[in-house]
């Protein structure tokens, strides 16, 4: 049979090792999902209400998105997105540059719209969520090129 040393320092090197175990076999705590911040400039030309549809317009782009609950990031279904641009079939500030557009079981949104065009010197969209079970956010997104075919842009709503 083996002679086991049991000298203090033995002893607090083991103590240790048993009590350092458990946090270096812990996985890793994830991080709370921040909320998104309402945009400058994100409620222009606002419609509330706007119709849920299929496709706004002629379509050839699209706005597509995700929806998630702040904290645990869960993706959230059936939630209300409205978009609005300026684009290649209308201003922004007009009633047929509106539609809405709800969220999977995955949290996706996709919407077809019109090409979207500079407005201001920026080629931008607009996106809201305001069914109130969570806080409003408006969203102003800058698209990169007034070329760009599409445009996605994530939500992480906060409960009111």
């Amino acid at each position: 049979m083996p002679k086991v040393l049991k000298t203090r320092r033995t002893f607090l090197a083991t103590t240790g090792a048993i009590l350092a175990a458990p946090a270096l076999i812990r996985p890793a705590a994830a991080q709370a999902l921040a909320p998104t911040l309402t945009m400058r400039s994100g409620s222009n030309n606002y419609r509330p209400g706007a119709p849920i549809v299929d496709r706004i317009g002629g379509g050839g782009f699209w706005m597509t998105g995700t929806v998630r609950r702040a904290g645990d990031g869960a993706p959230l279904e059936g939630q209300r997105i409205q978009i609005w641009a300026h684009t290649t079939e209308g201003h922004e500030r007009d009633e047929r540059s509106h539609g809405a557009t709800l969220t999977n079981a995955a949290g996706e949104f996709r919407l077809e719209m019109p090409q979207i065009v500079p407005a201001f010197g920026q080629p931008h969209g607009h996106l809201a969520y305001d069914s109130g079970e969570f806080e409003t956010v408006f969203l102003r997104p800058v698209m990169g090129s007034a070329e760009d075919t599409t445009l996605h842009v994530d939500f992480v709503l906060q409960p009111v």
